[in-house]
């Protein structure tokens, strides 16, 4: 089904169309050739939309745009319809103004749709796979990850509203140097535990998180472990590691409201011989090549600024060669578009993929790399330090210990992922106005509040067809409605653009126009017919700021 401004626009072209058909049958333009576009103006003043048809239409028409604009304007007939009046404005824009009677459909649209509200079939069930977090598993989630995990896990609720099929993909390294090193590690945190005088390799991981697990294994397998042969007895550490690693990692993630559809292994992907198949199809595609005994990937040829190695020349494979296969893989599995999200040192790696990703035989346009910046925790301007279990770094679990995990999403929230954020943890956990999440949240709490005192008196909603929405006409009450219709449009938006911070704009923007509402309008305690019309109007903005939350995966709480 369209939305409420979507059937409008259709309605306001039809208009113009028409208008300019019936000034082309009196002879007094030539026949329209282009398509009528739409925008919503800046400005109030110049209307609820606008449209630049008379200045995109001047060349072929060979008039001067607001000349064009006039004529159709003087011959459209907005009798019975949602549009007040047409003006011409500047060198040409017909800008459309709206009767408020179509806020009373967008309201009644909410109401009616509920929970659904904002959830449209933009994408047409376009399968997509978002890959996020990937955290090698090595050591506890940190930071800079909980801010991918809030726009990663966002972005796929954003798509499945828009009406794609999104999935959620979490990518486990647990193949190549980092993971024998942190077999390495543990080995010596298990010797120490067992009393030896052993150091951490140099290249290993000295973080607390390691002398806990290797005090467990030693509850576990006491000094068995020594017995063994040295390769063996790391290849053991390792997978023992990776599994502990990965479990707590799931746990932190399920804390912060974060769970995959998917857990993809590389190490299972390169036992599956993707790697080789892989190659060869590079190779096969012409896109590979020897070169000082290593083999070379010729990205060049899609835009990279220089060639990749995929193969040294004494035989290991760069990481850059399973990541291709890893990438195929994708594809294969039946997804349409791929978005990773990957850190601030991943810039070069976009021009690289996307290269590869053409050799393949994909487009372009189908693969997508969002960059998350780093996050610096701040308090009374000073960086925090509050890691108790991480080493040197502030893990995602001391992160929700400090803020909870409704501040630590709708804060990451509000800048764009390429944007370095500071966070603030003492705003974060203020519960006062000042705080956007506790500001957004107690809009829902009061209108839930509204409605718990309207039973009380025995107010209550009639059928929805029943309501008279006309007596709505307060300034706050038209700007709380529009903001409301708004909403499916801001899903679609933030979806197609990759822009989950939209949502906490329009979220804080929502709930300040409803506080001044609530400042400016009794709901409980007026005639009747008004008192019902506001109950809808808050209905409908309630509805839409738990859609808004549960989309960042926020709590709408009843109470505050």
């Amino acid at each position: 089904m369209p939305t409420v401004l979507e059937e409008i626009q259709t309605e306001i072209k039809s208009m113009l169309a028409a208008g300019f058909a019936k000034a082309h049958e009196a002879g007094l333009l030539p026949a329209l050739e282009n398509d009528i576009q739409l925008e919503v103006p800046r400005e109030k003043e110049h209307g609820d939309f606008a449209s630049n048809v008379a200045m995109a239409s001047a060349k072929q028409m060979k008039m001067p745009p607001r000349r064009i604009a006039e004529i159709v304007v003087s011959n459209v007939d907005t009798a019975g319809s949602v549009v007040n009046r047409l003006e011409v404005a500047g060198p040409g824009f017909i800008n459309v103004f709206l009767d408020q009677k179509w806020l009373y459909r967008a309201i009644r649209r909410a109401l009616e749709e509920g929970e659904r509200y904002g959830c449209t079939d933009t994408g047409r069930g376009k399968k997509v796979l978002v890959e996020f977090v990937s955290a090698n598993p090595t050591g506890p989630m940190v930071v800079v990850q909980a801010r991918a995990g809030a726009i990663g896990d966002t972005l796929v609720n954003l798509l499945n509203m828009a009406g794609y099929c999104a999935k959620r993909e979490f990518y486990i390294n647990d193949s190549g140097n980092q993971v024998r090193n942190l077999g390495r590690s543990l080995d010596a945190r298990y010797k120490q535990a067992l009393g030896m005088d052993v150091p951490v390799p140099e290249d290993g991981y000295p973080g607390e998180y390691l002398i806990s697990m290797a005090q467990e294994l030693v509850k576990e397998e006491g000094d068995r472990l020594l017995s063994m042969d040295d390769e063996a007895r790391i290849e053991f550490m390792a997978s023992y590691a990776v599994r502990k690693n990965l479990e707590a990692q799931r746990r932190s993630l399920e804390r912060y409201g974060v769970r995959f559809d998917i857990w993809s292994s590389q190490k299972a992907l390169e036992e599956s011989g993707a790697l080789e198949h892989t190659l060869a199809l590079l190779k096969q595609r012409g896109y590979t090549y020897e070169k000082d005994g290593a083999l070379w990937f010729r990205s060049t040829a899609f835009g990279d600024d220089k060639d990749r190695v995929l193969v040294k020349n004494n035989g290991d494979v760069t990481y850059f060669a399973p990541d291709i296969a890893y990438h195929l893989n994708k594809y294969q599995r039946g997804f349409e578009e791929l978005i990773d999200l990957l850190g601030p040192d991943h810039h070069g790696y976009i021009g690289r993929m996307s290269a590869a990703v053409q050799a393949l035989g994909y487009p372009a346009s189908s693969f997508e790399i969002l960059i998350v910046q780093l996050v610096r925790l701040v308090s009374r301007g000073e960086s925090v330090r509050m890691s108790k279990r991480g080493g040197t770094f502030i893990t995602m679990d001391d992160l929700l210990d400090e803020v909870g995990r409704d501040a630590a999403r709708f804060f990451f929230l509000m800048r764009a992922p390429d944007s370095p954020m500071d966070f603030d943890t003492d705003l974060a956990k203020v519960q006062g106005n000042e705080n956007p999440v506790f500001y957004v949240q107690y809009a829902h709490a009061r209108i839930c509040s509204i409605f718990r005192q309207a039973e009380e008196v025995g107010l209550k909603m009639p059928p929805l067809e029943s309501v008279d929405l006309s007596v709505l006409g307060d300034a706050s009450e038209l700007d709380l409605a529009r903001e409301v219709a708004y909403w499916p449009h801001e899903v679609i938006d933030a979806a197609r653009n990759r822009e989950p911070h939209r949502i906490t704009k329009y979220l804080m923007d929502l709930a300040q126009l409803f506080h001044t509402f609530y400042t400016r309008c009794r709901v409980i305690g007026e005639r009747e017919d008004v008192s019902l019309a506001r109950l809808a109007l808050i209905k409908a903005v309630q509805i839409t700021i738990a859609s808004g939350l549960r989309a960042l995966g926020v709590s709408a709480p009843d109470r505050m």
